[in-house]
């Protein structure tokens, strides 16, 4: 088998967001296609650690929002650099509408799908969610935004802001603070705690002027003085990262 095969499957990002009764929570995934017509079908992989796949395992329903190009770097530290077990995502938030189902969604986005679960596989790290939509709007005219693209024009070098922290040795996320979570796990890669080195000042936090490397695969941009011996999106070697030369 030739296994770089698998390495052309390509990832959008969408906002998940989903509630049961006064709790709604929200997470980007890059894991939701249409995998039948008739009837139509939609399924999504969620993190089994994530708040959200508790709450959507409670309730079944969900709404995926479809993320447009000009979606900016804090939605995705919003809901996707922070647990919902820790913080309320939606606190204070006036902006964001509901279908008829109740669940919020994204006005900005490409569009939105309302959903029902009618069937589910835990895979270990994730559950796979099969669905039917319920109802879905076209939104805003931008075009979809891809992972390739996220990494090219959306992602920002992390930047500790305070002192003392961990930063992921395959991806460059910072995550602040004296001590990591048991159990925690990247938002951005999903590398495990194992991966994550100590870093005692803003100093030792990657800067914007760092080299950066570009998986030639997939598009995944990596910052640091090398490039990771392994992309964290499409597995391959270190050998397929070039110099980024982008802005």
């Amino acid at each position: 088998m030739d296994k770089t095969a698998f390495y052309k499957l390509s990832y959008g990002l969408y906002l998940l967001t989903v509630k049961a009764g006064s709790k709604e929570n929200g997470c980007i995934i890059n894991t939701a296609i249409q995998c039948a017509s008739e009837p139509k079908l939609i399924s999504i992989c969620v993190i089994n650690k994530n708040l959200t796949c508790d709450l959507l395992k409670e309730t079944g329903e969900f709404n995926i929002s479809v993320l447009g190009e000009d979606s900016g770097p804090e939605l995705f530290k919003r809901f996707g650099m922070q647990s919902g077990r820790d913080v309320d995502k939606f606190a204070g938030d006036t902006a964001m509408p509901c279908l008829s189902n109740g669940i919020r969604y994204l006005p900005s986005a490409s569009a939105v799908i309302a959903c029902k679960v009618i069937d589910s596989k835990d895979l270990g790290s994730h559950t796979l969610f099969i669905a039917e939509p319920t109802d879905a709007l076209t939104l805003a005219g931008t075009e979809p935004m891809t992972y390739a693209y996220y990494q090219a024009n959306v992602k920002s070098a992390p930047v500790k802001k305070a002192a003392g922290g961990w930063r992921c040795k395959v991806c460059g996320y910072v995550y602040e603070g004296e001590t990591l979570p048991e159990g925690f796990e990247c938002p951005i890669c999903h590398h495990g705690a194992d991966d994550f080195e100590r870093i005692e000042t803003s100093a030792d936090a990657p800067k914007a002027d760092a080299p950066r490397w570009v998986c030639s695969v997939c598009g995944y941009i990596h910052e640091g003085p090398e490039a990771p011996e392994e992309c964290p999106i499409c597995h391959v070697p270190k050998e397929k990262f070039n110099p980024y030369e982008g802005d």
